[in-house]
């Protein structure tokens, strides 16, 4: 699988996921993307859809895919499944799947779907066929617990959590309208979030204690973004968290752990986490920032891709934030 110039198709490039990969794909040194699929637009460019990729990418969609070394599913949740039932790929190729498909069960044919967030399973994903993408409010969470997890430091989380729109995918709803959305906020799926089942999966493999998550995300009134509030008891000192914080982190390009206030400006349009630690008394909350769009799906796919095919970690994410 190691090398370069590999080639790449999007299934589902018409959503917003799959039109953020076609603007890192196009710019990565090591990747020719092929086509780009879509069975409602096939016909239609991509920069008809997305006026912001005019001047990046011409490419028409297509409802034929090729063989490529590299596919990107960036369907719908529970449709990745019938689409590689339905449609032949090779063994060789390296998939990589957007969608909750095989976040919880990886096992679908001859593959092996390895979870892919690549803090906590770098080695597996290197030269892996199969990885199952995070999601976007599951890696933000995640990442906030995993070094209290390591350490059996969880028992039972509270977490709050804000989302963009974008998060609601690209299909019209009456809550992304924006006469609903602007200068309103909600909460939804309260206690019940989808994401939830995959977070405990991973925190209880590293937990030695039973972890119990506690889940109200909102629906904030922005485009991108995502911010939680995890809370937990612990009496451990501030200093030794973040400690626990540094040392987990330290080889992660990604992940950024600070001690000043953070805020969702600072990884809009980047493929980076932000971490801050508050506590008082035995009760520590740790806040965490991502781009939904990115490090909660297509910039940690990608980081993915560079994992497996041994490539720089950070190859086509050196990215800004949009600060203002």
């Amino acid at each position: 699988m190691i090398g370069i110039n590999k080639t790449a198709g999007i299934i589902g490039a018409n959503g917003y996921t799959g039109s953020e990969l076609v603007r890192l794909l196009v710019f990565h040194p090591h990747v020719s993307l092929n086509f780009l699929y879509s069975r409602s637009n096939s016909g239609t460019k991509i920069s008809d859809l997305y006026p912001d990729l005019a001047t990046v990418c011409d490419m028409v969609l297509t409802d034929q895919p090729e063989d490529v070394d590299i596919l990107f599913l960036c369907l719908p949740h529970k449709e990745s499944q019938n689409w590689l039932t339905q449609n032949h790929v090779k063994d060789s190729t390296l998939v990589i799947d957007l969608g909750n498909d095989f976040r919880l069960d990886g096992n679908f044919g001859n593959r092996s779907f390895i979870y892919g967030l690549p803090e906590i399973n770098k080695k597996q994903l290197f030269g892996a066929k199969s990885i199952a993408n995070p999601g976007c409010f599951a890696t933000a969470i995640q990442l906030a617990l995993l070094p209290l997890a390591q350490k059996g430091l969880l028992n039972e989380v509270y977490t709050t959590g804000i989302t963009g729109s974008t998060g609601a995918g690209q299909s019209l709803q009456a809550t992304t309208h924006f006469t609903w959305r602007n200068d309103n906020i909600s909460a939804y799926k309260t206690l019940t979030h989808q994401h939830v089942d995959e977070i405990l999966q991973q925190l209880v493999s590293f937990n030695t204690n039973e972890v119990s998550l506690n889940f109200v995300p909102w629906r904030g009134d922005f485009v991108r973004g995502i911010f939680t509030s995890s809370t937990v008891k612990t009496e451990v000192e501030l200093s030794e968290i973040y400690q626990l914080f540094e040392d987990f982190y330290v080889d992660e390009p990604f992940v950024k752990v600070s001690e000043k206030a953070i805020d969702l400006k600072q990884v809009v349009n980047t493929n980076r986490c932000v971490i801050q630690i508050e506590k008082s008394g035995n009760v520590a909350v740790i806040h965490s920032a991502i781009d939904n769009l990115l490090k909660g799906a297509s910039g940690q796919a990608v980081q993915n891709m560079n994992i497996v095919m041994g490539w720089e970690e950070n190859l086509g994410l050196n990215l800004k934030p949009i600060a203002f």
